[in-house]
């Protein structure tokens, strides 16, 4: 597992690469690609040395090498072991640090860990703080609660980051504002024929469905998901896909001698919980999503996510008690700090509204028509002015 968790890094500079769009993708398939391969290729070697169900599950690498008189090679595989073990600690200081830098930077985090040193140019305050409590972790819990531990949280960060991809996928994107050549507070575009302002005019009817919408070709059989608003049954599918998703986990997770239903309880929780997931999942593909040409995006949305949440919860319901109860009083302390601290100097908290904006046509003398596209301001604020003798509004 901590094979595959090293692309975290890669994710985690990001910011640091010359061109991200292109190395960041190329970079994470071939280090997953190089994990998947060795260890397709140690298993393989490791099944055919020794019968599997004699192997010793706590060092079976090191195990099958006893086995067959390599006694010499054992040891070299546990020396590997600790080396791989350091390789964990050090990506988590390698990320962690970055991570926190971007949430200070956000507002997010308290402010001193988003300065940097002047020469190396690494968020040294993280890296002294971070490291200090993650060493502090090692030396007082024992090896097992360690994996655990940081088992639930990447599985949770996972889940997070595949619910994310759903909540970006069916949004649309901001638009890129451009300060305008006429004035600060308004965009001038000329158009020099009538034909160009009948185009203009009927652009937005032709435009494709915006992210959120319903697709137009599922619109005549699924007319009655057009009445909500644009992301209203995205947000509600979105909700009931995470929640059935957690139910259908526990239901197979624990079964039902666990939960203590009767066996008919155990079947209908099943099948109710598998067929709203799969309907939730039905309704967020016949939603349009956003396309963007220049940029990686995951295949197959909403299937890969969804997979991704549900695989992620079953695995986080396999670990102990104890984990839950750490990772509990870890996550009230991190919810502590987001509401008393991060959510009033975020600096999406601070962002001003967009202003809103009017467009109006004026034609010139020399036949050319204008586009200007002003804030619009209380009246109280802006006089009313009269139209000049040289142009005449056509629209408001």
């Amino acid at each position: 597992f901590y094979a595959f968790v090293g692309f975290d890094v890669i994710a985690a500079s990001s910011e640091e690469a010359r061109n991200p769009k292109q190395a960041v993708p190329i970079a994470i398939s071939i280090s997953l690609s190089l994990a998947a391969g060795a260890y397709i290729l140690v298993s393989t070697v490791l099944t055919l040395m020794v019968p599997w169900h004699s192997l010793n599950p706590d060092s079976a690498l090191a195990d099958a090498f006893y086995r067959r008189g390599y006694s010499w090679a054992g040891f070299i595989v546990a020396a590997g072991s600790i080396c791989a073990m350091n390789t964990v600690l050090l990506s988590s200081l390698f990320s962690l640090p970055r991570i926190v830098y971007a949430m200070a930077v956000d507002g997010l985090f308290f402010q001193v860990f988003a300065r940097v040193h002047p020469r190396t140019q690494v968020p040294l305050a993280g890296i002294v703080v971070f490291g200090g409590l993650m060493s502090l972790l090692a030396l007082l819990l024992d090896l097992e609660a360690l994996v655990q531990f940081l088992s639930i949280g990447t599985l949770l960060a996972y889940s997070f980051v595949a619910t994310s991809i759903l909540v970006l996928r069916f949004q649309k994107a901001p638009p890129a504002s451009s300060p305008g050549p006429a004035s600060p507070g308004s965009r001038v575009k000329e158009y020099h024929s009538f034909s160009d302002h009948i185009q203009l005019v009927g652009t937005e009817q032709a435009s494709a469905p915006e992210p959120g919408q319903l697709r137009p070709a599922l619109r005549p059989y699924l007319g009655f998901l057009g009445r909500f608003s644009r992301g209203a049954a995205v947000a509600w599918a979105l909700g009931i896909l995470v929640a059935s998703a957690i139910t259908l986990a526990c239901v197979l997770a624990f079964g039902d001698s666990a939960l203590h239903l009767p066996y008919w309880g155990y079947i209908l929780l099943l099948l109710l919980s598998s067929v709203a997931f799969l309907l939730s999942l039905l309704v967020l593909g016949a939603h349009q999503q956003q396309r963007l040409q220049d940029t990686f995006q995951i295949p197959m949305v909403p299937l890969t996510p969804a997979l991704s949440i549900l695989l992620n919860v079953s695995l986080m319901l396999k670990l102990s008690y104890l984990t839950w109860l750490r990772f509990s009083i870890w996550l009230l302390i991190g919810l502590t700090v987001y509401f008393g601290y991060g959510i009033w100097h975020s600096k999406e908290n601070q962002r001003e509204p967009p202003e809103l904006t009017a467009t109006r046509y004026v034609v010139f003398p020399s036949t050319s028509l204008e586009e200007v596209v002003q804030p619009v301001q209380p009246s109280t604020q802006v006089p009313a002015q009269e139209p000049s003798p040289t142009e005449q509004p056509t629209s408001p």
